[in-house]
């Protein structure tokens, strides 16, 4: 009886992780979409406050029919400004805007719909600049750290923004100047405007 004989396999091969550095991707891992695009966008934080308390005091029927009332609310008042909804974050959301007007003009209108007919305060944080959009809809960069950071600083009816965004285009928007501040995870500080709405008569209830 003739003996067995084995085939030979062929050498396992894994990448690197230098492989799968930015610079060291060839064109097969371009169309297979792993090298992210570069885009710029301004970016939103919105968060309402004090949910949990309210959650624990009025029980989650009443929490669950809030938080409706509030993401309806922030459907139609983003989409009058022609921004969107990147995600829901429980009782926030994270906001995308091409340009910046309009995306601090929709976080000033949101928050003046909230102030005036809500159950809770809202408290935001704004951004912008160059991001990688990964995956077709995430987003990575410090422009949507700071943003974050800066909806968590903020006390309940603020909304903090990097003076840099500030323009002369925000018809509707006054800053005040809050000052350099120092961010979780950035090595500088960041010079830091209050934004609030110049003129309740522009906006109209949702």
């Amino acid at each position: 009886m003739p003996e067995a004989t084995s085939r030979p396999r062929s050498p396992r091969t894994t990448r690197s992780p230098e492989a799968l550095r930015p610079e060291h991707m060839d064109e097969s891992a371009l169309v297979a979409g792993i090298s992210p695009a570069r885009v710029e966008r301004g970016f939103a934080f919105v968060d309402l406050c004090n949910f949990t308390r309210y959650t624990d005091d009025h029980g989650d029927r009443n929490a669950v029919a809030l938080l409706a009332e509030f993401r309806a609310v922030v459907r139609a008042v983003v989409a009058s400004h022609g921004v969107r909804i990147a995600k829901w974050l429980g009782d926030g959301a994270m906001l995308v805007g091409v340009e910046n007007e309009p995306l601090v003009e929709a976080v000033v209108h949101l928050q003046n719909v909230v102030a005036t007919h809500g159950v809770l305060p809202l408290r935001a944080g704004i951004a912008a600049g160059p991001v990688i959009l990964f995956e077709g809809d995430d987003y990575i960069g410090n422009a949507v750290n700071l943003a974050a950071h800066l909806c968590d600083l903020a006390q309940p009816g603020q909304l903090l923004a990097p003076a840099a965004m500030v323009s002369d285009l925000m018809v509707n928007t006054e800053a005040d100047s809050i000052g350099f501040l120092e961010i979780p995870g950035f090595t500088e500080r960041v010079d830091v405007v209050l934004l609030r709405e110049a003129d309740p008569e522009p906006w109209a209830d949702v």
